[in-house]
């Protein structure tokens, strides 16, 4: 009868843990950290390499930073046309959280002239047509920020950092979406909160870009150095 009871109490055990691994979400990452001879390569292991796209003479160049690289994006550009330039992974609904925690960041550094109304670091899909995650830098001051915004409600939530970070050094900026809470992280450090709706879902059929919307005029060009990149779904 023991032997019953224990090989019972092992095929219960066996089970829940099947359960709870078969319910919990699978995660998808990406990261780039600009290294080596191909920088632009997913290091993640999901294939979700980087092209760029530009026009007007926009391209990338490489800095030293932590033993690795770092991209340089084109210098502010007061006169059309501009260098502009934009990195992509091909179009994936793997990137997609839905309404799944989701957490995303990079390593930026930007000048006090570097600054613009509206800088995107990363994002996914676009405010106005469908839903997107993005993290950006806006303003004088050069304050990070993390949008969100449904697949179903075009209202734009932000999470806004209350500190700067255009003070020519290096930072590490992170969004956090769990529920209804979005956080942004300056340097490990919560600097700003926003209420989202619990059942905000982004899907979309966009691409994932990095330094701006794309290669035209109003692409909210990123004009610092950016290292680091990742997003952790689930």
């Amino acid at each position: 009868m023991r032997r019953v009871l224990s090989g019972l109490v092992l095929l219960l055990a066996v089970l829940a843990g099947t359960t709870a691994a078969a319910a919990e979400p699978a995660t998808e990452t990406v990261h780039y950290t600009f290294d080596g001879p191909s920088p632009l390569t997913d290091v993640s292991g999901h294939g979700h390499d980087l092209t760029p796209v530009s026009r007007f003479g926009g391209a990338f160049t490489t800095v030293a930073h932590n033993g690795g690289q770092a991209l340089v994006f084109p210098s502010p550009c007061h006169a059309e046309p501009c260098p502009r330039i934009a990195l992509r992974a091909a179009t994936t609904t793997g990137l997609n959280p839905g309404r799944r925690p989701l957490r995303y960041g990079a390593s930026v550094r930007l000048a006090a002239d570097q600054t613009t109304k509206g800088e995107n670091v990363l994002q996914k899909g676009f405010s106005a047509q469908g839903s997107q995650y993005k993290l950006q830098i806006d303003g004088l001051a050069g304050r990070p920020s993390c949008v969100l915004v449904d697949d179903r409600r075009p209202q734009i939530h932000a999470a806004i950092s209350n500190v700067g970070v255009a003070d020519d050094r290096w930072h590490t900026l992170e969004c956090r979406r769990a529920g209804s809470r979005l956080s942004i992280l300056v340097d490990g450090v919560t600097r700003g909160r926003a209420t989202v709706p619990a059942d905000l879902s982004v899907s979309n059929r966009r691409p994932f870009s990095l330094g701006g919307k794309g290669s035209y005029p109003d692409n909210d060009q990123f004009q610092g150095i950016l290292d680091e990149v990742w997003v952790r779904i689930g």
